[in-house]
């Protein structure tokens, strides 16, 4: 079972955003983070946010990435473990897991996404912690990023430090504190 397919319980998740990351105006992620009571930690999930260029009319995306550099590929991330690739839900708890996962920090590059337009994007963790999974069907069905971005369409799963489990959120925004940024960006926009 993929991690979209377990979202039918999205309501299991809670929404964070990160907006415009490293200055790039409207570069928006979504951080969907989900509470392992079990283990007393959390995962997350990396999407894009509503507001993404990529997101709106008018973009195709025909190619995803994940070679960040020569000597860096996010798919050549190596998670073992007895409970590897098992961080699925299973009665609305996550799995523990996982030895050798690569770490990000906030500003971690997990891909880079290409538009028919000619424009590249770099997707960022936006969080620290150990890279889970990778999304590899975005390769060959880059659409899903457009279709559904907040369950088939994620980018990557990230397993913040235990210690770091209760400040993984600051700096990030709530969604309320989101739909303020998107207001703030329209009323701009509009010469308001």
């Amino acid at each position: 079972m993929a991690a979209g397919e377990a979202w039918g319980a999205a309501r299991y998740f809670t929404r964070w955003y990160k907006a415009d990351v490293k200055g790039r105006p409207c570069e928006d992620f979504c951080v969907l983070q989900h509470s392992n009571r079990r283990v007393g930690g959390i995962i997350c999930v990396i999407t894009l946010a509503e507001a993404h260029p990529l997101l709106q009319r008018g973009k195709t995306i025909t190619g995803v990435n994940y070679q960040i550099s020569p000597n860096c590929s996010r798919l050549q991330n190596k998670v073992s473990g007895k409970s590897k690739r098992r961080w699925i839900i299973r009665n609305n708890v996550f799995f523990s897991c996982m030895q050798g996962a690569q770490f990000l920090t906030e500003l971690a590059p997990l891909c880079r996404i290409s538009s028919s337009d000619g424009e590249e994007y770099t997707i960022y963790s936006c969080i620290r912690g150990r890279l889970i999974e990778v999304n590899e069907n975005i390769l060959s069905n880059p659409a899903l990023l457009q279709e559904k971005p907040s369950t088939e369409g994620y980018i990557a799963v990230v397993l913040p430090k235990f210690e770091e489990s209760k400040s993984v959120t600051q700096g990030l925004l709530t969604p309320e504190e989101y739909k303020e940024v998107l207001l703030k960006r329209q009323h701009s926009s509009s010469g308001s």
